[in-house]
């Protein structure tokens, strides 16, 4: 059985001295055959492990390097020196794995973010990538504690699924068929009756669908599992592979899910600026480092904190889609045809572009659009009165645009099965569907919320393939 270690994180939090205690970690530095900067993960900072090296064993000291794992036991004392207000008076120390330093990439020097997705596999021992994963983990925690206090069901919506819930087709296909000489039917078409499940089943776009039966019955359910879209595209917003919650609630309206939402961000956001400090604070100094380098006008006005703060200090606007139209049509930038993609008539899918006007410069607070045209938003989702729009709304932050996209549901069958045959659903393999709107329906509504995108906006990352593990995109999937 393996000594009981403290965690470093531990050590520095409490602050205690005078104590004798194991730690392991991997070193970040080694100095003057004396001071190890040993770091276990547990925390961005570093314990300071001090050797006695007069009396140390030369072949020790000589694989004490950079990225070595090693063990040691040691008297906790208050520090002599700048940096660290403890430090650990090393008696033994066991070397666990050597690295060399010649072959290890990572030395002790800034690399570039470029170079570290290169070496993916290495990355989490870095600074940045370790309080990247630091701050996920929070902010997963705080998504489930907030569900879990207002009472709603933690439901596993399935992987592998026969439906597309978007309706868009950037599916990947699920299949043990041989893929160079298939079962053909009669027509010449691939037969998925002789597939595994006996049908054709892609990798899930989306949980909502199977979250629909869970409240309908649950009323209040959530979902947060990985989803998958076949689209090619290489840019820093998009990945192949990415998680997304998403919860259904029965009983409710646009408004209580435009409620729902708010409450839910605040409360992600309160959470890691209580609890992740150091973290922030490093990616902060790392974002003013990276802005620096960019030209004045498309620096960001807040720092990573201040934009977090105003999130939390500010209600978020709620604006009706056609106001929002309205509003971009006479800007400043449209007029001046500034915008990459013109506002130029009502219907026009909103960009990135003036989400981010209306957020940073029209109204300089998080914005709630609502009630958009129903030709640009998926069959689900509820049919207003005036029978041009649809009660579905998007959330908007500052920096990245939509964050949240919902929609109250389309409960009533007649128009959800009109619906579904105008936009070309498959109706007969929807039915177990529709028979929630036969049987028992009632007002219901719901969101997604695409998780790196929220790991993006709350670290001050650029790059959406920086906040997860193991990106998967266009061409990659290692590991």
């Amino acid at each position: 059985m393996m000594p009981r270690r403290t965690k470093i994180a531990r050590l520095l939090a409490d602050g205690n001295t005078g104590f004798d205690t194991t730690v392991m970690g991997w070193i970040r530095t080694f100095r003057n055959n004396q001071f190890i900067a040993l770091n276990d993960g547990s925390t961005l900072h570093n314990l300071q492990v001090v050797v006695d090296f007069e009396n140390a064993d030369a072949e020790l000291l000589r694989r004490l390097t950079t990225g070595a794992a090693i063990r040691a036991t040691g008297a906790i004392v208050a520090s002599q020196g700048k940096g660290q207000a403890l430090e650990m008076k090393a008696r033994d120390i066991e070397v666990f794995g050597e690295c060399d330093p010649e072959a290890y990439p990572l030395q002790p020097k800034k690399h570039s973010l470029e170079f570290l997705r290169d070496i993916a596999h290495l990355r989490f021992r870095t600074n940045t990538f370790g309080a990247v994963f630091r701050v996920r983990h929070h902010v997963a925690w705080a998504i489930h504690d907030f569900f879990h206090r207002r009472g709603f069901v933690y439901l596993h919506s399935p992987v592998i699924t026969g439906s597309d819930a978007e309706g868009a087709g950037e599916m990947f296909r699920v299949t043990t068929l041989d893929p160079i000489n298939p079962p053909l039917t009669e027509s010449g078409e691939v037969d998925f009756k002789k597939d595994f499940f006996g049908k054709a089943t892609n990798l899930t776009v989306s949980g909502q669908l199977e979250a629909e039966l869970g409240a309908l019955a649950l009323s209040e359910v959530y979902t947060f599992g990985p989803t998958f879209r076949a689209e090619n595209s290489n840019t820093t917003r998009h990945l192949a592979e990415f998680w997304m919650i998403e919860p259904e609630v029965a009983f409710v309206d646009l408004e209580d899910n435009m409620n729902l939402a708010e409450d839910m961000l605040k409360h992600i956001i309160r959470h890691v600026l209580e609890n992740c400090g150091d973290d922030i604070a490093l990616l902060e100094s790392r974002l003013v480092e990276e802005e620096k380098n960019k030209p004045q006008q498309e620096r960001s006005a807040m720092t990573l904190r201040e934009k977090l703060q105003f999130c939390l200090d500010n209600d978020f606007a709620r604006v009706t889609y056609t106001e929002a139209i309205d509003i971009l049509r006479i800007s400043t930038p449209n007029k001046k045809k500034k915008f990459r993609f013109p506002i130029e008539e009502w219907g026009a899918d909103l960009q990135s572009e003036h989400e981010r006007y209306l957020v940073e410069k029209h109204f300089g607070r998080p914005v709630i659009l609502y009630n958009y045209p129903a030709k640009i938003k998926a069959f689900y989702m509820r049919l207003n009165e005036d029978h041009e729009t649809v009660a579905a709304m998007d959330i908007l932050f500052p920096g990245i645009g939509e964050i949240v996209g919902g929609s109250q549901r389309e409960e009533r069958y007649d128009v959800l099965r009109q619906k579904m045959e105008a936009m070309h659903i498959p109706v007969e393999e929807m039915s177990w569907y529709l028979d929630t709107r036969r049987f028992g329906t009632v007002p219901h509504a719901g969101f997604g919320l695409g998780f790196e995108r929220l790991i993006l906006f709350v670290t001050g990352m650029t790059n959406i393939r920086d906040v997860i593990p193991f990106p998967r995109f266009p061409g990659y999937a290692a590991f």
